[in-house]
């Protein structure tokens, strides 16, 4: 029961903080400088990772899908299954993921260290909402890095599969037979979904995390407690949303 009330806690916390964060949206006109470095923080500095890791994602898969086609007589089909997989699932899955394993924590840690440090009660008596200038910036960049982010996921992934398939001797299918039933069988809607996907991600992630942040109490020790708790809880969020959103979109 005790662990229910604090998940509820968490909820309304983060409904609460959305709430009065969007009441501020219309500052963001003046806070560019704020949004601008939220937006190479969060996309910029994310960039190196998502590409390595994409594109190692997406060798693998073709790699596998390969071994397992071979007896089937269906290779040539391994361009739309990486293609479909990364715009559909992984795409979107892995930088949510890595958002919330680098950008997420940085952003829990920040925050958690300005409340333990009573600089966010500083703010408050400034008459400055943390809402408005903690917040509010995050929300913003994140909603435009995340498709960024998510396309690039996607490209290099896309183009590791096409790098495996041909240097693999028990595949060896050349790039443009592989890009050729990647574009036969992909829709738009399948890379819309995926952006979707990306957004929604991204956004919950990066709300779970200021409000983790926000509301840490104690001393410097609770820092590290409330990034961990931050973390586990976006990927646990990630999982449960991929499953709501894939099936709402279908």
């Amino acid at each position: 029961m005790k662990q229910l009330n604090h998940i509820l806690e968490g909820f309304g916390s983060a409904v609460q903080l959305l709430i009065q964060s969007g009441k501020y949206a219309g500052t963001l006109v003046r806070q560019k400088a704020r949004f601008i470095e939220q937006c190479y923080l969060i996309g910029y500095t994310t960039l190196p990772i998502v590409a390595i890791l994409s594109f190692f994602m997406g060798s693998v898969l073709a790699l596998q899908a390969g071994y397992s086609m071979q007896n089937f007589g269906t290779m040539q089909f391994i361009g739309s299954l990486v293609g479909l997989s990364f715009a559909r699932e992984l795409g979107p899955v892995i930088v949510a993921i890595l958002v919330a394993g680098r950008v997420g924590s940085a952003i829990t840690a920040e925050l958690a260290s300005m409340k333990v440090y009573q600089e966010v009660d500083a703010l408050v008596t400034m008459n400055i909402p943390p809402a408005r200038l903690l917040v509010m910036p995050r929300l913003a960049a994140i909603l435009v890095m995340m498709p960024v982010l998510a396309i690039i996921a996607d490209l290099v992934g896309w183009f590791g599969g096409a790098l495996v398939s041909k240097y693999t001797s028990f595949i060896a299918i050349e790039p443009e037979t592989y890009f050729a039933t990647l574009r036969r069988y992909m829709k738009f809607k399948d890379v819309a979904n995926g952006l979707a996907k990306a957004e929604v991600f991204g956004f919950v992630v990066v709300l779970i995390c200021c409000s983790i942040g926000l509301n840490t109490r104690g001393g410097p020790r609770e820092i590290g407690a409330s990034v961990t708790r931050a973390v586990v809880v976006s990927l646990i969020s990630i999982l449960l949303l991929d499953y709501f959103v894939t099936k709402a979109l279908l």
